[in-house]
């Protein structure tokens, strides 16, 4: 197993060019299998995550090459509908390949997905809108059989919730779905519009991606196209709280402002100097930070769950209190004890964290146990005195494209073993 050896007060200097959307990435592999020619998709991140839905695609019979960040993906005959529970639970995305592969083939039959545990992720809201759209799905011995015995139909479907996921795996199902299909309630986020312009170049006709009403009219079939996969905001954010735990000054090439629309007000609470750039976002941060407050984690275009645990590694050295309220899953302070571990001074009750800053942290030999509390403990260990050796680099190698070395490429003493 792979650990991160990290000495930390050092100031960050520098420029970075963020990655491509690990949750951009993984739904347009999975859409994908809809087509029939060549894809290129470039800007894609070498995540242990995607190459597991790269996997995924060579198990169901499709051909994926990679050059570097681009994949060449070719889903002309796919001769499998299934897929063993062994390639299912090494990502919580896997999810989103029940509505390609159900679409595609008109039968499926998964497993539950894995990934990291942060909480449930309950999948009911994607098997209740395919069944709306005429699948037939049962549930035993831990796996899905899903067919639709006369085709998929289109449908209006309100979400309970304004799902990702669940999102995703409709808007993929219904563009070869007969008719038109209406999602209400439907997710926001960025990486829904960048789905959407993929599949579009793909043939599909999709309306309304980023607002509340998403309407797919459905077609008999899809070509591959060329994409580029839209700039990580995340690890936008994650760099940015480096930065800023270390009194540094960033330059983050690609990284997009609006999408970082509830991050950078943050910053500037904490007394950070934030520059938008035709190409980027500057940061220079103070010597001493001030506490952001009260951070409610929302849907987009709210505060996003998986910037939680980077600003509570900020907020852990910034003067005063913060407060995180969780709103999104209900086991998302993992982080919060290996914090404590180097000095921090955190209490969870439920899902509620206060922090109260200190004046510094200490280096300690730390565990992750998900991919955004590693990175959490990562920005930690920048600003501590003395050593950390960080376990669990699996864990964030599921979302961060070799960050040891982004880091040391702006100054950070940080080497991986």
């Amino acid at each position: 197993m792979s650990k991160l050896i990290i000495t930390g007060r050092r100031k960050l200097r520098g420029e970075a060019v963020v990655q491509g959307a690990k949750n951009s990435a993984l739904p347009i592999i999975a859409a994908s299998l809809l087509t029939k020619g060549e894809n290129l998709i470039f800007n894609c991140p070498q995540l242990s995550d995607v190459e597991a839905s790269c996997d995924i695609l060579r198990y169901l019979g499709c051909r994926v090459e990679r050059i570097d960040r681009t994949l060449l993906i070719a889903c002309d005959a796919p001769d499998k509908n299934d897929i063993p529970d062994e390639l299912m639970r090494r990502t919580r995305s896997s999810i989103v390949f029940l509505g390609a592969i159900l679409a595609r083939m008109g039968r499926a039959r998964l497993s539950f997905p894995g990934g990291c545990e942060i909480g449930s992720r309950p999948i009911d809201i994607h098997l209740s809108a395919l069944r709306e759209m005429g699948a037939v799905i049962r549930e035993r011995h831990g796996y899905l059989n899903c067919h639709a015995p006369k085709g998929l139909r289109g449908r209006k479907i309100p979400l309970p919730f304004p799902s990702v996921g669940a999102t995703e795996d409709i808007m993929i199902a219904a563009c070869l779905a007969s008719g038109t299909t209406t999602i209400i309630n439907a997710a926001r986020e960025p990486e829904i519009c960048d789905l959407a312009d993929y599949l579009n170049k793909c043939g599909a006709h999709i309306y309304g991606a980023g607002e509340g009403t998403v309407v797919i009219d459905g077609v008999g079939s899809l070509r591959g196209a060329a994409h580029t996969v839209m700039p990580d905001r995340i690890a936008a954010a994650t760099l940015l709280c480096c930065g800023a735990v270390t009194g540094g000054e960033l330059l983050l090439r690609g990284a997009v402002p609006s999408h970082l629309g509830a991050v950078l007000p943050l910053l500037e609470k904490a007394g950070c100097e934030l520059s938008v750039l035709p190409d980027g976002v500057g940061l220079r941060a103070p010597e001493a930070l001030k506490a952001p407050g009260v951070v409610r984690t929302m849907p987009y275009p709210g505060f996003p769950t998986d910037a939680q645990a980077p600003f509570m590694a900020l907020g852990a050295v910034a003067r005063g209190t913060t407060v995180f309220i969780e709103n999104i899953f209900e086991n998302r302070f993992l982080h919060a004890s290996e914090l404590c571990r180097m000095g921090a001074c955190i209490r969870t009750e439920g899902r509620v964290a206060v922090i109260e800053g200190v004046e510094r942290l200490y280096g300690a030999k730390v565990e992750a146990r998900d991919l955004r509390g590693a990175a959490a403990l990562v920005i930690a260990a920048l600003c501590a005195e003395d050593e950390t050796r960080l376990g669990g680099v699996c864990y964030l190698e599921r979302g961060y494209e070799s960050l040891e070395q982004t880091l040391s490429s702006l100054g950070a003493d940080i080497r991986k073993i």
